[in-house]
């Protein structure tokens, strides 16, 4: 499947518990007992897919309405990026269309 058409879901918000730290943010994870330590945009990124299912290109564009991404291929490419890091941490999961 497409990367720009994978759908992400992020953990639930009352899952996580998520503290700034300067320039870091801290974000406890309750489910696997983790805390990571990000940097921008994850946070944005968390906050602004709630809890909705999107891709990368809907990601994108949301995010492009608070912040100046460039072009919309770049942007579209660096979240879907993002996107799959976030998976591969266990704080977004892949989801089906119909999920």
């Amino acid at each position: 499947m497409s990367e720009n058409l994978c759908l992400y879901r992020a953990e639930a918000s009352d899952d996580l518990i998520i503290r700034p730290l300067d320039t870091m943010t801290l974000i406890y994870q309750r489910r696997s007992g983790i805390t990571h330590l990000v940097s921008e945009p994850v946070p944005e990124i968390l906050a602004a897919m709630g809890g909705d299912a999107m891709n990368a290109q809907q990601l994108a564009a949301k995010l492009a309405t608070q912040f100046d991404l460039g072009g919309e291929a770049d942007a579209i490419a660096t979240v879907a990026d993002r996107l799959e890091e976030l998976a591969d941490l266990g704080l977004v999961e892949r989801v089906t269309a119909d999920a």
